[in-house]
């Protein structure tokens, strides 16, 4: 990574928090952290970051609030961190301008993608007001809202990521493995055929905006603008 990024890493597990950020600075970034939402909330007010990780639940300011204050001063990319089965947070969290989650335990490497293409989307793509522009489709990455020629295109969540990763990844040809291990994560034991059943139901919502997801023979798929 030619650039050298700044992440803001909140997180009330110290072991955990050590171990993310030693992972990310081995990984070329420049990371602060915060052991509680109070101090992330101080470091996020006093410092300009490319990406933001945030624990969902912590001291002080949950990451919510955080996320929230955060919001009225600048864009930058929130990934919240939350336990396995807080459906309700992961929920309340994209409605208060989250981009991702990560559930844990979660795999750094998995993480370290997520980061990265969030990244790539905020400093590659043009996003003005919190809205992405391409052709027919406009994108409030915070909401997860999606429309095509003005009226919302309703997809899962999962078809939601797999739109973020075409695009994120634009005209280049996509292998179903790479797409399962970036998507689902590495550690995920379905068939890769699951991505050809989510690539029908997002082509589905899409609608009039389908025709930009080609089908590459023999390797997968391909987004051209």
């Amino acid at each position: 990574m030619e650039e050298k990024y700044r992440i803001l890493l909140a997180e009330d597990e110290k072991g955990l928090r050590d171990i993310t950020a030693l992972f990310l600075r081995k990984n070329g970034f420049d990371v602060d952290t915060a052991a509680d939402g109070n101090e992330a909330a101080l470091y996020a007010e006093k410092n300009r970051y490319d990406i933001i990780v945030l624990d969902i639940m912590m001291p002080g300011r949950d990451g919510k609030e955080v996320c929230k204050a955060i919001r009225k001063s600048y864009d930058v990319p929130v990934i919240f961190l939350t336990a396995l089965g807080e459906e309700n947070d992961i929920v309340e969290g994209y409605e208060v301008g989250a981009d991702e989650y990560m559930t844990k335990p979660f795999s750094t490497k998995l993480l370290l993608v997520k980061i990265k293409a969030l990244i790539k989307r905020y400093h590659g793509l043009i996003i003005k007001n919190g809205i992405l522009k391409i052709g027919e489709l406009e994108i409030e990455p915070a909401r997860r809202y999606v429309t095509v020629n003005g009226k919302e295109a309703v997809m899962a969540p999962k078809e939601y990521e797999l739109l973020m990763y075409f695009i994120d990844n634009k005209n280049i040809a996509l292998s179903r493995d790479r797409i399962l291990d970036s998507v689902w994560g590495i550690d995920y034991e379905g068939v890769d055929r699951a991505v050809d059943t989510h690539v029908k139901k997002l082509r589905a919502a899409l609608g009039a905006a389908s025709c930009h997801i080609e089908t590459v023979i023999k390797i997968g798929y391909m987004w051209k603008d």
